[in-house]
């Protein structure tokens, strides 16, 4: 109700174009910005660092094909675990097309990926590693940390599927050393068809999609502005009530 409360003016008066010059666009330009500082906060990174996107799907397309592009002079090699989301594991068989390779790292009768595992897959030539947070299926939560460690010392990029544990346990990008996580905006309680990514200071995965340049030229096309006021809701709600909703879910 919260959520559906926050976005109800711009879908009914608030309703200009956040991108343009006249008036009717400042309140959904304040809305927008309000929203990206919320979601955020959820996740413990700077607003310039957040991009909203179209659901979890379209973040992990951006965060994977994006940075294989930008650093396919420097290596094609991707890992990956056998246990992703097809929303990670998909774009890496698109990638392969491209002249890219994919490394899946298995799981242990348990879900675990072993932070050794991939160490030892990594190569002179690999340019990015994807682990996901949590899940979806068994909700083994993984240990990214211990990844990233890894991924940081050989200079390798490290992008998470974090659609799960988003405000169901604590997600800080600075705690977990992700250079990119992917938000799921359905799975916090925004409506469907809403989503953000995490991108870290420095880093220009080559665009998604090209046109007028909004979300900081990251992402062209309007922004959907009622939806993201939404996430921003939903972050905020998820942020407040984060120990209360684990203690209830833990019971």
């Amino acid at each position: 109700p919260e959520v559906i409360a926050a976005m109800r003016p711009f879908i009914e008066v608030d309703f200009g174009n956040p991108s343009s010059a006249h008036w009717y666009g400042i309140k959904p330009r304040q809305a927008v910005e309000a929203a990206r500082r919320q979601t955020a906060a959820l996740i413990g990174c700077q607003a310039d660092e957040v991009f909203f996107t179209s659901g979890g799907t379209e973040s992990n397309n951006h965060a994977l094909k994006g940075m294989a592009h930008a650093l396919k002079d420097k290596g094609r090699h991707i890992v990956t675990s056998a246990f992703e989301h097809p929303a990670v594991l998909e774009v890496c068989r698109h990638l392969e097309k491209e002249g890219f390779e994919t490394t899946l790292v298995p799981v242990d009768d348990d879900g675990m990926v072993d932070p050794v595992r991939v160490r030892e897959a990594l190569r002179p030539d690999t340019v990015l590693v994807s682990i996901m947070h949590a899940n979806n299926e068994v909700g083994t939560i993984q240990p990214i940390a211990a990844i990233a460690e890894i991924t940081r010392s050989r200079g390798i990029i490290l992008h998470t599927d974090a659609a799960q544990s988003l405000g169901k346990i604590p997600v800080d990008v600075r705690a977990l050393g992700v250079d990119m996580l992917s938000v799921a905006g359905h799975k916090l309680y925004a409506p469907k068809g809403i989503g953000a990514l995490y991108v870290r200071r420095g880093l220009l995965p080559e665009k998604f999609c090209h046109g007028a340049g909004q979300e900081m030229g990251r992402r062209a096309g309007t922004e959907n502005v009622a939806w993201i006021v939404a996430l921003g809701k939903a972050c905020e709600i998820a942020a407040r009530d984060l120990t209360a909703n684990m203690a209830r879910m833990k019971e």
